[in-house]
């Protein structure tokens, strides 16, 4: 599957936005939105550019797209299988972005970014209904539980993982049962109580052209 090879924090730099594509880094100083919050470029900062509407929309759909870190023909595709859905589309694009595994497994605190919670899946060590799967995009549902496969828990990268998650936020439609390293999928996620560092009415609108 294509990647892009691009520098994290250049992504972030492009957009403009913090897209939390390395982990904690993000969160510290050394994030390069805070050191130098203007676009990669070999001659340094210049004046914002003047965007039309559709190069608005084009940005928006890019910091979601980036930010989820998935291909444009997997969220192209997301897209089109949401507006098939009843419901509002946007609603309906959100909860299928959300409920992929590898999101889902960051948003537990599993890991610490979308693109190691993708390794993590691809490489076997968690197991839905104790079953592995190691697609990362996979569609968790209601119901369905989560776990850190046995063998792998002895893993450096999880030794400390109960002291990190003692402060993590869990979203509400997840539950985690951090002495088991399990957790569970309690309903849909609920888009009016999340917060997005996108417009998703302006993504709709550049798909629906």
């Amino acid at each position: 599957m294509g990647r892009n090879l691009d520098s994290k924090c250049k992504q972030c730099r492009r957009t403009g936005e913090k897209l939390f594509l390395k982990g904690e880094r993000c969160s510290t100083v050394k994030c390069a939105i805070v050191k130098r919050n203007y676009p990669p470029g070999f001659h340094g900062p210049k004046g914002k550019k003047r965007m039309n509407i559709y190069g608005s929309q084009l940005n928006e759909k890019q910091k979601a797209k980036k930010q989820y870190q998935i291909t444009e023909k997997q969220f192209r595709l997301t897209y089109e299988k949401a507006r098939r859905k009843s419901g509002n589309a946007g609603e309906n694009f959100i909860k299928l972005l959300e409920t992929r595994l590898d999101n889902t497994v960051f948003r537990l605190g599993i890991a610490d970014s979308r693109a190691q919670a993708r390794q993590l899946v691809s490489h076997g060590h968690i197991l839905v209904n104790d079953k592995k799967v190691n697609i990362p995009s996979y569609s968790v549902k209601t119901g369905d539980i989560i776990k850190i496969k046995e063998k792998k828990r002895p893993v450096k990268l999880f030794k400390n993982l109960q002291e990190k998650l003692k402060n993590k936020e869990i979203p509400s439609w997840l539950h985690l049962d951090q002495k088991e390293f399990s957790a569970k999928i309690l309903h849909q996620p609920e888009v009016a109580k999340m917060n997005f560092n996108f417009d998703m009415q302006m993504i709709i609108e550049f798909y629906s052209k």
